[in-house]
């Protein structure tokens, strides 16, 4: 295992299991090898085993990180159809996602990047959106906007 997937397994294992789990390099290679799984099977058929989409479906690689500049953009990774209507529980989901980020953001991501947890899973998937292209376009402009103003 790299030092990039030690560290993610490590962040998946602290952000998803229980406080009683230990932090065995065994449990974190677990946790880290269930998220990948989870993406393989849930995600990767449209978004393409490297995050680098298919077709009219959106690029995660080297850009997903972006989405974490607000909350409505945290919110937006949650609430899409794949993810709020997926089958794998709170605690999965939120490690896959965690996997996602961690694994496709390249240098779109934050040094303050906050896991997601099961709690704020099983909140924001409560309300999936419905038309999720012009809500991207949208909220993209909207973190573009603010980019520029804070520069």
């Amino acid at each position: 295992m790299t030092k990039v997937q030690a560290a993610i397994a490590a962040l998946l294992l602290c952000s998803c299991l229980p406080a009683s789990a230990s932090g065995t390099a065994a449990e974190n290679s677990r946790a880290y090898r269930q998220a990948h799984f989870d993406y393989q099977m849930n995600c990767q058929g449209c978004h393409a085993p490297d995050g680098a989409g298919a077709g009219s479906v959106p690029r995660m690689k080297g850009h997903v990180g972006v989405f974490l500049q607000s909350q409505q953009g945290r919110e937006y990774l949650v609430r899409v159809p794949g993810s709020a209507t997926s089958a794998l529980d709170d605690t999965r989901l939120a490690a896959v996602l965690n996997w996602i980020v961690l694994e496709f953001s390249g240098d779109s991501l934050a040094s303050d990047f906050q896991p997601y947890s099961a709690a704020e899973i099983g909140r924001m998937r409560q309300q999936p959106l419905n038309e999720v292209d012009d809500y991207r376009v949208e909220l993209l402009r909207t973190l573009s906007d603010a980019s520029g103003r804070n520069q």
